[in-house]
């Protein structure tokens, strides 16, 4: 059994063939998908997709952070509405990206800072993106620290020293197709990393693991992620399945039985 932390299934680009997709990442022994927001236009569909299979698939809230514009109070507003009518497993994707635009950054820092408030409030876990700007997120985190503040840094790539700052703050790894990339070195830090931090991701359809790097992502692959990381550690398929799994209900579960 594997879980799927974070995709966007809700996607144009899977449109036309969503079930499909599902039916492979079912086959591929995929039995839960978390299904991050991005801004006011994704809710919809998104929220479409978690109502056809509410048993496996599982809406957060957010505002991702390369949404923050000129009307990032507008959108937030609109964050906060949904956070009030109706509960979600996690709050996110929010977080900073130096990587795409750096004009808003002091409004992605300002909208970071509230959604985690959000989520301390309402005891949810928070889903981080942290595009060129881990430190900056860690030092954002350390400042919020306390006993309800908790989550996932989506799409780790970084370095044995981000890791094991981001595991003090008691965050979990989010660990997807970059760990096959050969030349991105993350193989390199998980081997420093223990499996009771890191859960899988795929981000779909993004970042597609080796053989399919380029192409479209989807959730089956995660299987693909879970034989590297077990190649990376020495250990049976069979136990990364098990131990990411468990990490995964860990962080979620809490709020889905809320719900």
């Amino acid at each position: 059994m594997l879980i799927d932390t974070h995709t966007h299934l809700y996607l144009d680009r899977f449109k036309e063939d969503i079930d499909e997709v599902i039916q492979r990442a079912k086959e591929n022994g995929i039995t839960e998908f978390y299904l991050p927001n991005i801004d006011q236009n994704s809710i919809e569909d998104m929220l479409q997709l978690e109502a056809k299979d509410p048993q496996h698939f599982h809406a957060m809230m957010g505002l991702h952070p390369c949404s923050v514009k000129e009307n990032v109070e507008e959108e937030l507003a609109i964050v906060k509405q949904y956070l009030e009518q109706r509960p979600f497993c996690a709050v996110g994707e929010i977080g900073l990206d130096l990587y795409w635009d750096k004009t808003f950054f002091e409004q992605q820092k300002m909208a970071f800072n509230r959604q985690i408030e959000w989520a301390k409030e309402l005891e949810l876990p928070i889903v981080i993106h942290s595009r060129e700007s881990t430190w900056e997120v860690i030092e954002i985190l350390r400042k919020q620290k306390d006993e309800k503040l908790r989550g996932i840094f989506h799409c780790f790539g970084g370095s044995v020293e981000e890791a094991n700052a981001i595991t003090e703050l008691g965050f979990y790894l989010g660990i997807g197709g970059v760990v096959t990339f050969k030349k991105a070195g993350l193989d390199k830090t998980l081997k420093e990393v223990s499996l009771d931090d890191i859960v899988l991701e795929t981000d779909a359809p993004f970042l597609a693991p080796t053989p399919y790097r380029g192409k479209r992502n989807e959730s089956a692959y995660i299987r693909l992620i879970a034989e590297k990381v077990a190649s990376i550690k020495n250990v049976p398929l069979e136990e990364v399945a098990a131990i990411t799994t468990a990490n995964a209900k860990a962080i979620f579960d809490a709020a889905k039985q809320k719900a």
